[in-house]
């Protein structure tokens, strides 16, 4: 079991994950796949989306949700 806030570094290492918000799952699977899913890559890796964006640009997606849909 390893709990870790870094989500790269845990995926490395990690079989399988569950991302948590406000102490729900919204997201598991493979960690490949995790890793490999945009929404993820956006973020929680700071990456996606052609452009690097700020804090501020990607707290948007709790307004989106687009994983819960």
């Amino acid at each position: 079991l390893l709990a870790e806030q870094n989500t790269n570094m845990a995926l490395r290492y990690a079989d399988y994950g569950y991302i948590m918000e406000s102490g729900r799952i919204v997201m598991d699977g493979p960690a490949t796949e995790l890793r490999n899913n945009e929404d993820v890559k956006e973020f929680y890796l700071g990456m996606g989306g052609g452009e690097r964006k700020s804090f501020k640009d990607v707290k948007s997606y709790k307004r989106r949700k687009r994983w819960l849909a």
